[in-house]
């Protein structure tokens, strides 16, 4: 039996959100160690969560989508994605201790 093959796209807004995250602890908090870690590890539970991501439990927000929401939680962050036919499509990145039902 095959195991359905997906494809990844990871939205502007996600590199942007990632990429300020990085920075904030790098050069805001001078922490360039932790900004690499955080950075591997979200790129790590990307390509581990990309083959399945379906096998998990939606995340339940409180808003109306047209795509189920799935969240990766990857240290203090959580890695928002959808899936749509064959692509895990990355959207956001939001940091865990943010009003999440708001935001997502």
């Amino acid at each position: 039996m095959d195991k359905k093959q997906y494809e990844l796209r990871i939205l502007p807004l996600f590199e942007e959100k990632l990429q300020e995250t990085v920075n904030y602890i790098a050069y805001r908090l001078h922490n360039p160690i932790a900004a690499n870690a955080l950075l591997d590890a979200v790129e790590a539970a990307i390509y581990e969560r990309l083959k399945a991501p379906e096998a998990f439990e939606p995340y339940r927000s409180q808003k109306d989508r047209e795509h189920v929401y799935y969240a990766i939680p990857v240290k203090n962050y959580f890695v928002f994605y959808v899936v749509i036919g064959n692509i895990m499509e990355v959207r956001t990145l939001v940091y865990s201790r943010r009003d999440l039902p708001k935001i997502v």
